[in-house]
């Protein structure tokens, strides 16, 4: 089983329990209010890694239009289902199809750490793609040098990649945006673990 494949099961092993443990008064969620006072009602925002939509999608969802991606079409249809006012849409987040220029804002969360970290740089180069000048990213990334695990999460196998955090710093920077914040926040379904939260904005004119 090759890594994507570890990721898209593992997460379809435990997406019960998974929804069940998360809610929108954890830190890592209540980030999604500084993402959301900057945007203008009715943005067009892609969740990229949605997951099953819950909770990003979902609260994106109130306030803006949301097109959430996933590789995992049990994900999608889960998705499909539990938020059913947001397009959802089975695709690798490594090979999105969008047009340039497509969407007010991008969101990840618990989505790039999931990815071989020799392909994050090209990830980040498509995210500022996708944005319109002045876009917003905010991003979920690792925080410790990690090149590839594989281990147990919520019982399952799982599969993880990641730099530690100047270096997802100056990667965020030389695809071309200007950081707003970093913040190093506890996942709120992994307590061991941390991760680098990133709002970051594509500029304008660009």
């Amino acid at each position: 089983m090759d890594n994507k494949e570890i990721v898209k099961a593992g997460y379809d092993r435990i997406a019960a329990s998974y929804l069940a443990s998360r809610n929108q008064e954890q830190e890592d969620v209540r980030l999604l209010d500084e993402l959301i006072a900057q945007l203008p009602a009715g943005a067009k925002v892609l969740d990229a890694g949605c997951g099953a939509g819950v909770p990003i999608a979902r609260i994106l969802s109130r306030h803006f239009e949301v097109t959430g991606v996933d590789f995992s079409e049990a994900q999608v249809q889960m998705a499909r289902q539990l938020v059913p006012e947001a397009n959802f849409i089975c695709q690798d987040i490594t090979a999105l199809t969008f047009t340039d220029a497509s969407f007010d804002a991008i969101c990840s969360y618990y989505a790039i750490i999931h990815i071989p970290r020799e392909q994050h740089a090209a990830l980040l180069r498509d995210f500022y793609r996708l944005l319109k000048p002045g876009g917003l990213a905010l991003l979920c990334l690792g925080a410790s040098d990690n090149p590839d695990d594989v281990d147990n999460y919520h019982g399952t196998t799982m599969y993880w990649s990641h730099y530690d955090a100047p270096t997802n710093l100056r990667l965020v920077g030389e695809a071309g945006f200007e950081i707003l914040w970093q913040r190093l926040v506890t996942d709120s379904t992994y307590p061991t673990a941390a991760h680098l939260f990133v709002l970051a904005r594509k500029p304008d004119g660009e």
